[in-house]
């Protein structure tokens, strides 16, 4: 339960029709073992004490009778269970048959929750046997207790208020108007659902695809629990989909007709965020509800989901081409209309054979490809210095051919020594001045030559190195429009990947795998034989691990303890605990002291859900203090 993170399970237990001792034995023992496995939160299927096809077996009193008996007798047996369980059966509630979901925790029938919308379509026919239970509230005797019945009941643990939780049953999630809206707006964070939805061909995909959207639309962990093998099969055949889903993501998935449980660990720090960071999402008057306290154990929950080392880079790589090639484009459209609108023909940038300036020339060739200009008109200047490498200068040139661009070289070293001339620099000391004076002698120069042409200098700079600072104030930090200010450092990588793979051109994928091949450096101190002296990463840390960082701490707002603790999870076979808590310091450190230069970015495209833009996404005063924040790491060592 710290940090927000709680253990859920669905479940198909193996039923018989009709036997409601039989499958409240399997409910029994099927909730003992995700209780054993650290759930939390346990949903069944629909109707799963009687099986959801019985048919008219359902107007039997001896089987609703016994239903209700196996009811009492789970809540009985499971009293030591640490967890809320959601089970299906049959019940009467003023003299009318409802499909319902029982609630129960440590012994207690907490409440029921009647089914709203009955399919009565198709291959369904239960408007035959229920009734709606849109307009039934009130209480049902159960074991001599009286228990709150109806549509509008919110259960909240007393230990983790943002955890409240509302069921819907089934054909409710279908529904136009599902009540799990109204649920979600009242305050609840996670929904469950018990359904019977049989399978007919491509029905999967559908079911998952809902599951998944409803999640999303309502900020929320979604439980769907589906009825499986056991069933019968007299015309139908039903297939144990158990879905887990949170914000539109898929946490978990059954493999079907395998009766299989599901976990997922859902993040309610998370969803309380969102909820919070989305303006158009407002809380409705909750006050038709009635709210239900419940208990769980104050425990520090068994983290088992994997949390993405790279979560700017999608694992699929058919799916990563497509978001490479999609980012591309939304970077060169937005270069294309800055052009259009200062009807500017000539595009100059600073191009050093490193990541981040091949791949502002590649979104260039791009923009102008779509304007239909000739490459001729990017200028890219090369502009060695002290710390150029054959290797990166000779990429530079190369690649600046093959493109069809016109390249300029202008050797600062002259106007760099003559500067440190004037000031009264050493030479040989290669202090912050040394390094900076070089970056911004290399932006006058291509400011000056974008002049000279009547064109517009592109910035290079990429979103990791603004959220680092790792930029000169009033060199490569500036630009008149910059491509990559929202690309992290770990999808640049691949963007230039992409293109090398899909250029048709055997001598430019080459050069571009070699500048991929290339350390990360801003080659501002002299090469030790020939080769890169200064690695960016030896000096500010490893960017997959800030671009983790940076992830959690601008798109979700957690705190560093616990992205310190989704960090260990994800990088456990790279870095030692020590290393991942040294690198979030640095971060912390640099995120806070640079805001100064991200308070005046040039303008540029935003092509993800994370940007440092001061007229867009981050809202920041440049004097914040880290002290809260660092006190946290402090205690964490």
């Amino acid at each position: 339960m710290r940090d927000g993170f709680i253990k859920a399970a669905a479940a198909a237990p193996d039923i018989k029709v009709a036997d409601c001792i039989s499958n409240t034995q399997e409910i029994i023992k099927k909730a003992k073992e995700m209780s054993g496995a650290g759930a939390r939160i346990m949903v069944f299927p629909e109707l799963c004490i009687t099986g959801y096809t019985c048919q008219d077996l359902f107007w039997q009193e001896t089987l609703l009778e016994s239903a209700k008996e196996q009811l009492l007798k789970a809540a009985e047996e499971l009293k030591d269970v640490e967890g809320l369980i959601f089970v299906g059966l049959p019940l009467v509630f003023r003299g009318k048959l409802y499909n319902t979901a029982a609630a129960l925790c440590k012994g207690q029938i907490l409440g029921i929750v009647p089914k709203t919308y009955l399919p009565n379509y198709g291959e369904f026919y239960e408007a035959r046997h229920f009734t709606s239970g849109k307009n039934a509230e009130g209480f049902i005797e159960l074991g001599g207790k009286p228990v709150p019945f109806g549509c509008h009941l919110l259960f909240t643990c007393e230990e983790m208020p943002e955890l409240t939780v509302a069921a819907e049953i089934c054909e409710d999630l279908w529904a136009p108007n599902p009540p799990s809206v109204k649920h979600a707006m009242s305050g609840a964070s996670v929904i469950v659902n018990l359904s019977a939805s049989d399978e007919t061909v491509g029905k999967a995909d559908y079911r998952r695809a809902l599951v998944k959207g409803q999640s999303a639309r309502l900020l929320c962990g979604y439980i769907y629990a589906a009825a499986g093998n056991g069933e019968s099969t007299q015309d139908l055949v039903f297939g144990g989909q158990n879905l887990i889903c949170e914000d539109g993501n898929l946490l978990a998935e059954a493999e079907m007709f395998q009766n299989q449980t599901v976990y997922g660990t859902l993040d309610l720090q998370k969803l309380r965020g969102e909820r919070r960071r989305i303006s158009t999402w407002e809380e409705e008057d909750s006050s038709c509800y009635t709210r239900v306290m419940f208990h769980l154990p104050k425990e520090e929950t068994r983290i088992e989901k994997a949390f993405d080392p790279n979560p700017f880079v999608p694992a699929c790589q058919g799916e990563r081409e497509k978001r490479c090639d999609e980012i591309l484009t939304i970077q060169a459209m937005g270069l294309k209309k800055r052009l259009e609108h200062t009807h500017c023909k000539t595009a100059v940038l600073g191009i050093s054979g490193g990541l981040d300036s091949t791949l502002a020339l590649l979104v260039t060739a791009r923009a102008f490809d779509f304007l239909g200009l000739d490459r001729s008109h990017i200028i890219a200047v090369t502009m060695p210095c002290f710390g150029t490498t054959d290797r990166t200068y000779t990429n530079a040139c190369e690649m600046t051919r093959r493109l069809g661009a016109t390249l300029i070289e202008v050797d600062i070293k002259k106007a760099v020594l003559q500067h440190f001339q004037d000031i009264g620099q050493d030479f040989n000391n290669h202090d912050v001045t040394f390094e900076n004076a070089q970056a911004r002698e290399r932006t006058q120069v291509i400011m000056d030559i974008a002049n000279q042409k009547g064109g517009m200098v592109i910035g290079t700079g990429d979103l990791s190195e603004l959220a680092l600072g790792w930029a000169t104030y009033n060199g490569d930090h500036m630009s008149m429009y910059g491509v990559n200010g929202s690309i992290p450092k770990t999808l640049v990588r691949h963007l230039v990947k992409y293109y090398a793979d899909t250029c048709g051109e055997e001598g430019l994928s080459q050069i571009l795998l070699d500048v991929l091949d290339t350390p990360v450096s801003p080659e501002l101190l002299p090469p030790e034989d020939g080769q890169i002296s200064q690695k960016t990463e030896d000096l500010v840390g490893p960017y997959e691990l800030h671009d983790f960082f940076l992830n959690y701490v601008l798109r979700f707002h957690f705190s560093p303890s616990k992205i310190y603790r989704m960090a260990k999870i994800a990088f456990k076979d790279t870095y030692e605990d020590d290393v991942i808590l040294k690198w979030l310091k640095k971060f912390y450190w640099r995120f806070f002291s640079q805001q100064f230069k991200r308070s005046c970015l040039p303008d540029g495209p935003k092509v993800g859900s994370v940007a440092v833009s001061p007229r867009g996404d981050l809202r920041m005063p440049s004097d914040a203090c880290v002290r809260v924040w660092m006190d946290e790491i402090e205690n964490l060592a």
